[in-house]
């Protein structure tokens, strides 16, 4: 009985699963058109029934980006299930088809599924003639590109089109999105730069491309200065809101300034010992110089008491400062960690931002800040920097500063740190920009 109960359950389960396969062109193409349709109803609802446009004025720089990341997000899942209908159609063969009808499975009808794909290929097709996404949209490497307009003789630096849309098949090559480390060919890329200069000054589209390129190139700044204000903002207020409000409340339940130690390390107990011996001979020697009336024995006593209290007060607060940095500290990580993982298009805009700003300066400018950083943290003068930094950190932490550990951090990370980057100045900067490892080398000597 219990075998016959356990066939039945094995045979329904493989059943569904039968099904299930069977019912993946349906529901594959189900999906793709739940994405088009959600594709259109934003265009209809918020684009007047237009395209969705990078740089629309109608809304917001953050609007626009909810709206490119729901539309990325459509679009790849629209993608995504076409082709799985195609593999799964091409699978699919007659013997299936009645196999389904056995199980009860009706397809619709050729009329039905053309128009969906009909419908379908329409709202992507808007947006696959051209399309570079926001993260290749706005990672374009900087060029120079000179409009010469008839009104007005005016010479301009702009960033290379940026566009979402390109006019034709040659500015679809001359503007594909290449990094300065990837392009390496037999022609000096000086050469290759004016020819293609040359071709957008001669197409005549180019000044409506220049324009949309500066636009886009203006919100890449924009976004990238706003993520770094919130990289820097948000952990400092998840730190203080924390502290203030779990953290704090948390430690001073828990350990109540009554029964609390006074020193949670050596250092601190070291340190208030010699306040107190300091205050001690501070009193003793005014009174023998006459600076302060007579003191006797006793009412010494009592002011060096009046001291240990309050030195003990102090130290009992950095005390529990340190434990409530410790734990405040964490949600701050956590929320860095958060920011970094819910914002990785912001990423990849703020690091081609800082890949246009170092590679864009001169061979000079980038020797200068090559030796400026080296000679920062891994030069003959770093030690002490880094001692500083380390003491530093375990004060915040309520931690004592273990000299071994210390020096032994100084012999070691500064020596990896000046491997790592000699190498990227070898395998990179050295293809890249040859002249600038030329003027670090003279420079440096």
């Amino acid at each position: 009985m219990n075998n016959s109960v356990f066939s039945q359950k094995i045979y329904s389960y493989l059943l569904a699963a039968y099904r299930w396969y069977l019912l993946t062109p349906q529901r594959s193409l189900d999906e793709a058109y739940k994405a088009a349709l959600h594709i259109k109803s934003i265009e209809d609802e918020h684009f007047n029934g237009k395209k969705i446009e990078a740089d629309s004025t109608i809304y917001s720089s953050s609007m626009m980006d909810y709206f490119e990341l729901d539309l990325k997000k459509q679009l790849k899942i629209a993608r995504m299930r076409l082709t799985e209908f195609r593999a799964s159609r091409w699978f699919s063969n007659e013997s299936n088809q009645k196999a389904a009808r056995k199980t009860g499975i009706e397809y619709p009808s050729a009329a039905i599924i053309l128009e969906k794909l009909r419908f379908i290929d329409e709202v992507i097709a808007k947006y696959t003639v051209a399309e570079v996404d926001t993260n290749s949209a706005i990672v374009t490497q900087p060029q120079i590109v000179k409009v010469d307009k008839v009104d007005e003789v005016a010479t301009q630096k702009l960033p290379a089109p940026l566009t979402t849309q390109l006019p034709n098949k040659n500015i679809e090559q001359k503007l594909k999105p290449r990094r300065k480390a990837d392009t390496t060919g037999v022609l000096p890329r000086s050469i290759l730069g004016t020819i293609s200069r040359l071709q957008v000054e001669l197409d005549p589209n180019s000044e409506q491309d220049v324009v949309k390129s500066f636009r886009q190139a203006q919100r890449r700044t924009i976004i990238s200065i706003r993520f770094i204000l919130l990289l820097i903002i948000v952990p400092l207020l998840a730190h203080q809101l924390s502290k203030a409000l779990i953290v704090g409340p948390l430690i001073n339940h828990f350990r109540p300034d009554e029964t609390a130690n006074v020193f949670i390390n050596f250092e601190m107990e070291e340190e208030a010992l010699a306040e107190l011996q300091r205050f001690e001979e501070r009193i003793k020697f005014e009174n023998l110089i006459g600076i302060t009336p007579s003191l006797n024995a006793e009412v010494i006593e009592n002011k060096l008491k009046e001291k240990a209290a309050e030195i003990a007060e102090e130290f009992r607060g950095e005390s529990a400062n340190a434990i409530k940095n410790v734990f405040a500290d964490i949600f701050s990580v956590g929320a860095f960690v958060w920011l970094l993982l819910v914002s990785k298009q912001s990423i990849a805009v703020l690091k081609d931002f800082f890949d246009n700003i170092v590679y864009g300066l001169s061979d000079s400018a980038k020797a200068f800040i090559i030796i400026l950083f080296t000679d920062v943290f891994v030069g003959f003068h770093s030690p002490h920097g880094w001692e500083v930094i380390l003491e530093g950190i375990s004060r915040h932490w309520g931690l004592p500063a273990n000299r071994d550990f210390i020096f032994l951090f100084i012999a070691t990370f500064p020596v990896i740190l000046d491997t790592i980057f000699k190498y990227w100045i070898f395998r990179y900067l050295n293809r890249i920009s040859p002249s600038a490892v030329a003027t670090y080398r003279n420079m440096n000597e």
